[in-house]
Parts: structure tokens; C-alpha cells; sequence
């Protein structure tokens, strides 16, 4: 490969491209193209296909990392020709068929679990959609756990609900069994069981995994060690 891939940093549930700030802010002093997306969390076909436009507007080269939710829409959304490389961050690495669902359903419940709040939204000729996100008071401490408080606070009132559809939706192709993929599990995870980590990058044979004592919010909390897993991907795609 003769071009250096652009970064594309694809953002989970309940956050924003913003949750990414600090490793985006890191990999651009690296001199390296980025791309941080709104995902519409909509649902999962839905999302990895506005993914793989975007990707597919990109000349060149892409390299696609993926926080949490993130991580399923990278695993479909990889597929595009132009996408030489996946990055799993305390994400969701699906194989071909299986929903979200089903691979959580596999491990004991994390934090999370008991403090979603399901709310209806109007869909056009059609039955309500349903909502998720996260009680704001429970925000800080299972969500945005190790992020300064008062940040915290901000994060919680401005959090991007995920539509329950996606929850459910089987990931129709897994990239990683076609692209080099590496992975980051946050050891101190209160949003996804890390075992749920580990368990689909050990499946994918992700070719390292790197495991940080860190929450959730990894890039919040530790931007330069993600920012050098990255920019690690990249010299060894290179």
C-alpha cells in the first residue's frame, strides 16, 4: 500500500462523534487523515449501510475503528473494497447472523442492563420505533465511569439514544474474516461485559488485542494508548 489509510472513528450508542474528541485530536497531531461520522443508530443494517457510503467517498484507503456499538457497524460496514482494516474498541465484533442480543445474551448482564430507559418515537406509516438510553442519574457511574463528573454530566444530558431495532438486527457479513482487525477490551467495562470483548475478538482472531484497565469511555480516559493502536494498524498494514 503506497497511500496512508484515512481514519474513519465510528461512534457507539448513547455518544457522539464527540466521545472520540481526544483520540481524534491525538491522531491528527500524528499528521493522519480522520473522519468521525454522526451514526444515525437507527438501526444495525441501516447504520453499516450510511457507514459504507461514507467509507466508499473516501478516496483512497480507509482504516475503520469502532467504539462499542460502533464495533458491530464497522463488522458489516468493512466490507467495502476500500476498507483495509478494522479496529475494535470495548466493541461488539458480531460474526455473520448474530445480533447484538445474541452475543450479549451469552454472558451475565453488565451495569447497564438495569438502568435503560425504552421511550416511543414516531415512525412514518408505521408502528413507534423505541428509544434506548441511559438513566442520567446512573449515567456518570456505569456509562461515562473514570470521566470527570462534571463532564460526565454533560455527556449524560446530550446522549444519543439507540433505536431497540438494532438490537435484534443480525449483522449480515462480519469484515473481519476478510480484513485485518485489531482490538482493545476495557478491563474495568461497566456497559458491556468485557468477557463479551473478548470473547468475539478471541472468535475473530484479531491479530492483537491490547487490554487496558479502563471503562468504557476508553477514548475519554485513555486517548494515546487507542491512538497508538491505531497508528500501530496502520504501520503494520503498511
Amino acid at each position: 500500500m503506497t497511500e496512508t489509510p484515512t481514519i474513519v472513528l465510528i461512534h457507539g450508542a448513547f455518544a457522539d462523534a464527540a466521545s472520540w474528541a481526544p483520540v481524534t485530536r491525538a491522531l491528527l497531531d500524528h499528521g493522519m487523515r480522520v473522519r468521525v461520522p454522526a451514526v444515525p443508530n437507527r438501526s444495525l443494517i441501516g447504520d453499516s449501510a450510511y457507514i459504507r457510503s461514507v467509507v466508499e467517498q473516501i478516496d483512497g484507503p480507509v482504516l475503520l475503528a469502532g467504539h462499542s456499538y460502533g464495533g458491530a457497524v464497522i463488522t458489516v460496514a468493512g466490507m467495502a473494497e476500500n476498507v483495509v482494516g478494522l479496529v475494535y474498541v470495548s466493541g461488539y465484533a458480531l460474526t455473520e447472523g448474530e445480533s447484538l442480543g445474541e452475543l450479549q445474551g451469552g454472558f451475565p448482564d453488565s451495569d447497564l442492563a438495569q438502568h435503560l430507559v425504552y421511550t416511543p418515537f414516531p415512525v412514518d406509516g408505521g408502528e413507534p420505533g423505541t428509544d434506548v438510553t441511559v438513566e442520567v442519574d446512573a449515567f456518570p457511574e456505569v456509562f461515562a465511569h473514570g470521566v470527570a463528573l462534571a463532564h460526565a454530566q454533560v455527556l449524560a444530558a446530550s446522549q444519543r439514544p439507540l433505536a431497540a431495532l438494532a438490537f435484534g438486527e443480525g449483522a449480515p457479513a462480519a469484515a473481519w474474516k476478510t480484513k485485518p482487525a485489531w482490538g482493545i477490551v476495557s478491563a474495568a467495562d461497566r456497559t458491556i461485559n468485557p468477557d463479551v470483548e473478548r470473547f468475539g475478538y478471541q472468535r475473530a482472531g484479531l491479530r492483537k488485542v491490547v487490554e487496558l484497565d479502563a471503562p468504557h469511555l476508553v477514548m475519554q480516559t485513555h486517548p494515546v494508548e487507542v491512538a497508538r493502536v491505531i497508528t500501530d494498524a496502520i504501520a503494520e498494514i503498511g
